[in-house]
């Protein structure tokens, strides 16, 4: 099985701010099976640029992400996750329910590539019926 990983879950990764959250994520990581892969929508690559952008130390950020970000297959934003990123906010405006404007776009990639979302912001992400979510920072 293959895994998309949201913006927050990238972040536990990269810092030390929630040393458990990161402990356990890496401890699902050592579990994955060599054929399972782990991708990065490309709006949580643009997601992570703008953080470590906006920051003080904006070259140094930059030079983490980049190295990071070798370890992910980068799955560009297509048509196919544009279709399914409408779907999903016309589906939750309707039931009055709306998720961010990213979180819908990373949720529409995610259930075009049928693939599990894994994130710590289960809260918004299960609103969106036909996708699969997964938090590794709290097993």
């Amino acid at each position: 099985m293959n895994y998309m990983l949201d913006t927050n879950t990238c972040i536990y990764l990269m810092t030390d701010r929630h040393p458990e959250r990161q402990e356990r994520i890496l401890a699902q990581l050592d579990r994955l099976a060599p054929d399972e892969n782990l991708y990065l929508s490309s709006i949580v690559v643009f997601e992570l640029s703008y953080g470590a952008q906006k920051g003080r130390w904006r070259k140094a950020n930059l030079a983490l992400l980049e190295e990071f970000l070798l370890d992910f297959i980068i799955a560009p934003f297509d048509e196919k996750a544009a279709h399914a990123s409408g779907e999903i906010r016309t589906t939750l405006e309707k039931k009055g329910n709306p998720i961010g404007s990213k979180d819908t776009l990373i949720a529409g990639h995610a259930v075009s590539m049928d693939m599990p979302l894994v994130t710590h912001n289960v809260g918004e992400f299960s609103r969106v019926s036909g996708l699969k979510v997964k938090n590794w920072a709290r097993v």
